[in-house]
């Protein structure tokens, strides 16, 4: 039996923070995960450190089809997000890896 519907749009967002940045990082994660599990389209957003390295973040994101993830990119919450992590991180934005699923569900 398959699932009526679109798929959901799955993935992985990594960043690292700038030395001295990771609390920063953390606060800013911490309140973009608030507004962004309100999105009407938000299936997920959990974001992680890296117990290994604490610089290491990582955010598994989930929205129930592309338009709910292009609505979250546009969203002001997440332009000034990107904006102010742009900032802390090593990386010039945060680097997407989409996921899709294997089976066995």
């Amino acid at each position: 039996m398959t699932r009526a519907g679109p798929e959901p749009k799955l993935l992985l967002a990594t960043f690292t923070a700038l030395p001295g940045q990771e609390q920063a990082v953390s606060s800013l994660l911490a309140s973009l995960a608030l507004q962004v599990r309100r999105e009407p389209g938000n299936l997920r957003f959990e974001p992680f450190r890296v117990t290994a390295n604490a610089q290491s973040f990582i955010v598994f994101e989930a929205y129930a089809d592309q338009q709910a993830f292009l609505d979250h990119v546009d969203s002001a919450h997440s332009t000034r997000f990107n904006s102010e992590l742009a900032e802390l991180i090593t990386e010039p934005h945060s680097v997407l890896t989409w996921l899709e699923g294997v089976g066995g569900r």
